[in-house]
């Protein structure tokens, strides 16, 4: 009986450990993306105003996702086969970094000087590019209306990290005047 409540506690303290080392490393894995991630803005893509601020949070959608979704409607078009749920594309970055759609590409294409990938994920028929929302403190939605264009860190594998939301200058929306 003793024995058994003594590994009892070692098992709990072994799945402990081993989860805080996860957890520890995925945030690690995280503030590395963020410090060493290629800056890319993306466009918002219009949406409706009455949705735009719901809460604390802005609903996200980006042009390139409609550009996207409309390279998989003319494949889909031509080919007649079903697109994969995940995927890469090619855009070109101008002189301010913001990228423009190109095509869909493969983890194997061979890119232009100013060409990166990202990847994307299609979920319930949505082209989703890291995330769909962008949450803000209770009562600063106003520092946020003026929002057009997303701030991403892209790593070396095209995953896209949401750090901020900018206005149509470029200018970080959202910090408070000092």
């Amino acid at each position: 009986m003793i024995a058994t409540a003594r590994l009892d506690r070692v098992v709990v303290v072994i799945a402990t450990v081993l989860i805080l080392a996860l957890v520890n490393w995925s945030i690690w894995a995280k503030e590395r993306h963020l410090a060493e991630g290629e800056v890319v803005y993306l466009e918002l893509a219009p949406v409706d105003p009455r949705s735009l601020l719901q809460g604390d949070y802005m609903a996200l959608n980006f042009e390139i996702a409609n550009r996207i979704r409309e390279a998989h409607y003319a494949q889909r078009r031509e080919s007649g086969e079903p697109q994969a749920a995940d995927g890469l594309v090619i855009v070109s970055l101008d002189a301010q970094r913001v990228a423009h759609f190109q095509r869909l590409g493969a983890s194997n294409d061979s890119l232009a000087a100013d060409e990166m990938r990202l990847r994307y994920r299609v979920r319930n028929g949505r082209v989703r590019l890291a995330t769909d929302a962008f949450f803000f403190q209770e009562g600063h939605a106003e520092r946020y209306e003026s929002a057009r264009y997303g701030q991403f860190r892209v790593n070396e594998r095209g995953e896209p990290l949401l750090v901020s939301l900018h206005d149509d200058e470029l200018e970080k929306l959202g910090d408070m005047a000092r």
